[in-house]
């Protein structure tokens, strides 16, 4: 097999991938872009439901470079993102090779370079590249997760992923359970009650919410105060808009504010697009988490019943790094995320660097990609 080279090969052409690639563009860097699927932003493109948009503002969901044009709106639909990004990889000179499976990524000692193995999914032709640096941006969102609920393969009905829902129309008349309260569960359930599904969404743990306006006041104050006044705010306005929703099944955390938990455990706060208020008006039930699955009936650790007919997961992703790169040890950890700390995650050794690992949305992924390419820079340099 052929070994071809260059200076830096980048794994995954979703925004993580595309904001890499456009800096090192920019540095006149030599690269390449490997993607698994047939287009890029294929998470955007073929597993996001419809009415999906950005829920933070756009100034914080940009791309190195790159600003939204000014009569955008405020908080970017779904179609608006991907004519960006398509703007984006017109613009930069983006030609990601697709249908190219990264299938093994090793740092050859000896000869001092990155060796990417790969395999094309159309032809089964098996590709090699050495490269003086690689970057990981597949990402935190790289396979759909299921979590392993008891007697789930007995469920009667219809089981899919959030990542297969498109929208909330062929469930009309349907009992349709949601599990997940992150912002595509809480916003799948308000799809399917508006499309007349009778809904009910599982919350397990206790979630912050707040509103789009709410998010966008404290990510600005964030800006030029500390992170815990900029929580204050969110608080008081959340407990403002939405009192106690403890009654509703509802609970917020008792230790650390909205953004701190995103900060340090990557749990996001619901933001609400409507859903609280179905849920206060009953016409969406809350349960807590699932104990097992019964034949047509799910059973709650309240010691409740629900039967339905649909499931849908919202669940999650994780991260499938560990499957191909071989790392020993130097950024990543066995569940496919960084073990550094924030400040530090996205750079590991010999030339090791991840994009899109901060759980930080299209803000961490403008921060990484611009971080990392400027020490690809550095080094380069300084060897010149």
């Amino acid at each position: 097999m052929e070994t071809k080279k260059t200076t830096v090969v980048v794994v995954g052409a979703g925004p993580a991938g595309l904001a890499t690639s456009a800096c090192l563009n920019v540095k006149n860097i030599p690269h390449i872009i490997l993607e698994r699927e047939d287009c890029y932003a294929s998470l955007w493109r073929k597993r996001a439901y419809g009415r999906l948009k950005l829920h933070l503002a756009k100034e914080f969901c940009e791309l190195p470079h790159m600003s939204y044009p000014p009569n955008s709106p405020t908080f970017i639909p779904k179609n608006g993102f991907i004519k960006y990004l398509d703007d984006y990889v017109s613009h930069f000179s983006i030609h990601p090779i697709f249908n190219t499976q990264v299938t093994y990524a090793a740092f050859d000692h000896d000869n001092k370079s990155w060796v990417v193995e790969a395999e094309n999914s159309q032809s089964v032709v098996k590709q090699r590249w050495a490269a003086e640096f690689l970057v990981v941006a597949t990402g935190e969102n790289s396979e759909g997760f299921i979590p392993p609920f008891p007697g789930l393969n007995s469920f009667g009905g219809d089981v899919i992923h959030s990542n297969k829902y498109s929208d909330g129309e062929k469930f009309r008349d349907r009992d349709v359970l949601v599990v997940g309260s992150g912002n595509s569960g809480m916003e799948i359930a308000l799809d399917l009650y508006n499309w007349g599904a009778n809904t009910s969404v599982v919350i397990r743990t206790p979630v912050h919410v707040l509103d789009e306006t709410m998010v966008r006041i404290a990510m600005t104050l964030m800006l030029y105060v500390p992170l815990y006044l900029a929580d204050a705010v969110a608080l008081l306005l959340s407990k403002w808009k939405y009192g106690n929703l403890s009654d509703y099944g509802i609970e917020r955390p008792t230790t650390g504010g909205p953004f701190y938990l995103k900060r340090t455990t990557g749990r996001s706060p619901v933001i609400d697009v409507g859903t609280i208020r179905k849920i206060r008006e009953n016409k969406i039930k809350v349960f807590p988490a699932v104990e097992r699955v019964d034949k047509d009936s799910v059973y709650f650790t309240n010691g409740k019943k629900l039967e339905c007919d649909t499931i849908v997961l919202a669940t999650g992703y994780r991260s499938t790094v560990k499957k191909w790169l071989k790392d020993e040890g130097w950024l990543f950890g066995e569940n496919g995320m960084p073990e550094k700390s924030l400040a530090h995650h996205w750079k590991g050794q010999n030339g090791l660097y991840c994009v899109g690992f901060a759980q930080n949305g299209l803000f961490g992924i403008n921060k990484d990609a611009t971080a990392a390419v400027a020490d690809i820079t550095a080094v380069l340099r300084r060897k010149n």
